[in-house]
């Protein structure tokens, strides 16, 4: 029995690896924005719970070679993996959401193509001929979408069996022309039985009439099919739940089956959205598509449809200051939240996060908009915790200095992240040190006490992928640090970084002696990474970006002592940690 099972195992992983990739492509129409990012993600887990191996690509046309130089106002969030790829934030749901580690590969934009067609043609690659839109930019993206979702994402050996792609923008969008021209190639080249189409629309409903319009969705359909590519399943976004004459209306006109039209309405939080699919059997239409129904079980969601009942049926909320430079956009702090409802939801509660523009609580908007001031104040000392995510530049920078400085004065737990941790030094240094003109050279070139300094082997000259970037290893100083212990006492650990600066090690000496201690650094000994105040309850810096690598039911070990620290209840969290509990 024992040789027939391994056999069978055997059989099976012959038969997975002789199996020809199969792909599932998420468009968008009618307007952006819609949540194609979390539909591709939550068609990823569908698909994994049905017992499948997904990876996911997106594609972003823009020309920015990646995300890396975009401002977040313009695009939100710049997500870092750990090759030191800098991506467009939706591979951070794909991560989260599946739980996978992708490459930089995996995010395609068109400046990486083209970059790669005109490498190969001043290398001669063409051999003279003409390089063309088609076939050259399309083969290369075919050939990139091939040979990427054949790379490993989930710590298994070979590919994996479906490739979910997401193609940014709207269908219709000049720059995605090139892309959408391949996928019709690469459709037609794997065959119908490997592909499969997914078209995410925008259902209105004009206020006047209140009827809930198809025409909109029939238009981006009628589009998409005449640039090659016929959708096989409709991904409907509407406010409330599609009524059966509005599917048949779309059925009737977009020349989908009435099964495979899908709703996706607004729900009380996105880990919804994959049992929206799951209850209307979104799998089984993926699945009959793509020729998977005998190897795929019933999807088993139970731990996903557990954690979202569980956030809905919270009571107790916990108040989180926010004390940022963009927070006019909360897209640009995407997985600093959703590091925060990780961490929340495992000590069982719903967070209230206060947004906190960093310049109103500086001195000078007293002066120019007393009441922003006045708010910005009374909502920081409202708060039970304080958290400086990263930025560039230097506006802004007063504020935060005076938020850690309150945290620190008032015992009000504090995570100052990446920038949050210069801050935190800086704000030490003129305190405590008497450092009155202490500073980064980053906001001050000439400062005559600089204890944040600009990286030797960074570049001037060059913004993108300049920066140290990636997953680096940080050693722990000490066992009995309340980052180690969080950490359970691991020698080290590896996390994300995205930075140009450092705290300067000249100056290492005298905060210690001061009482702010460097419990982490590198493997080098000479660039700090974590910091804490003994004496406080919990105030931590670190260098890194700890909010990357956060997953649901899985939060990240310094968010979970952040926010434990803010209800109260780290120090009974720890000692349970030290007895085994």
């Amino acid at each position: 029995i024992g040789r027939a099972s391994v056999l069978g195992e055997r059989g099976g992983e012959a038969a997975r690896e002789e199996r020809r990739m199969k792909y599932v492509l998420v468009t968008g129409g009618v307007v952006s924005g819609l949540g194609k990012g979390v539909t591709a993600s939550s068609v990823g887990v569908v698909l994994k719970a049905c017992g499948l191996r997904v990876t996911s690509i997106k594609i972003d046309p823009y020309l920015n070679t990646d995300a890396g130089t975009m401002s977040p106002f313009e695009h939100g969030e710049v997500f870092v993996l750990d090759d030191g790829g800098e991506v467009d934030l939706d591979l951070g749901n794909y991560e989260r959401f599946l739980d996978i580690t992708l490459t930089k590969d995996n995010n395609i934009t068109t400046g990486k193509i083209y970059q790669s067609v005109l490498e190969k043609e001043r290398r001669g690659d063409y051999l003279g001929k003409t390089v063309q839109v088609v076939p050259h930019v399309t083969d290369a993206i075919k050939n990139w979408i091939q040979s990427v979702s054949a790379i490993p994402v989930d710590g298994k050996e070979g590919p994996a069996d479906v490739c979910v792609i997401e193609l940014g923008g709207t269908v219709g969008d000049i720059e995605s022309m090139p892309f959408i021209e391949a996928l019709r190639q690469l459709s037609f080249s794997v065959g119908p039985d490997n592909f499969c189409l997914i078209h995410v629309s925008l259902i209105p409903v004009l206020g006047v009439v209140g009827e809930q319009k198809t025409k909109p969705t029939q238009h981006s359909v009628r589009e998409l099919r005449a640039l090659g590519l016929t959708p096989h399943l409709l991904a409907c976004r509407s406010a409330q739940p599609l009524l059966e004459n509005t599917k048949e209306k779309l059925s009737q006109f977009c020349h989908v089956p009435i099964g495979n039209i899908l709703n996706i309405h607004d729900v009380p939080n996105i880990w919804h959205v994959p049992l929206l699919l799951r209850n209307q059997n979104a799998h089984t239409s993926i699945l009959n598509q793509l020729g998977l129904v005998s190897i795929a079980s019933p999807p088993d969601l139970e731990d996903w449809t557990r954690r979202a009942e569980n956030f809905d049926n919270l009571t107790n909320s916990v108040r989180i200051a926010l004390v940022g430079k963009y927070v006019g956009l909360t897209d640009s702090y995407l997985s600093v939240v959703k590091a925060l409802l990780h961490a929340c939801i495992a000590c069982s509660f719903k967070p209230l996060i206060d947004w906190i523009a960093a310049s109103d609580l500086e001195e000078d908007s007293a002066k120019s908009t007393p009441q922003a001031h006045a708010a910005a104040w009374e909502t920081l000392k409202n708060a039970s915790c304080v958290i400086v995510p990263g930025g560039f530049g230097d506006r802004g920078v007063r504020g935060m200095i005076l938020a850690a400085k309150y945290a620190r004065e008032n015992n009000v737990p504090y995570l100052g992240i990446c920038l949050g941790m210069q801050i935190s030094v800086i704000e030490f240094a003129r305190s405590v040190l008497g450092l009155d003109t202490a500073n980064s050279t980053e906001f001050d070139a000439e400062t005559a006490n600089p204890v944040v300094i600009f990286m030797p082997e960074g570049s001037r000259t060059h913004m993108g992928s300049t920066m140290r970037l990636g997953s680096r290893r940080t050693l722990f100083q000490t066992p009995h640090c309340i980052t180690s212990q969080l950490y359970c006492n691991s020698e080290y650990v590896a996390e994300r970084h995205r930075h140009r600066y450092e705290v300067n090690p000249e100056v290492i000496g005298i905060l210690e002696e001061a009482g702010l201690k460097f419990v982490g650094r590198d493997e080098t000994g000479r660039r700090m990474e974590i910091l804490e105040l003994p004496t406080h309850q919990f105030y931590v810096g670190v260098q890194f970006h700890p909010e990357f690598k956060s997953r649901p039911g899985r939060p990240s070990a310094l968010f979970l002592g952040f926010i434990l620290a803010a209800t109260g209840q780290l120090k009974a969290y720890l000692s349970g940690h030290q007895n085994g509990n």
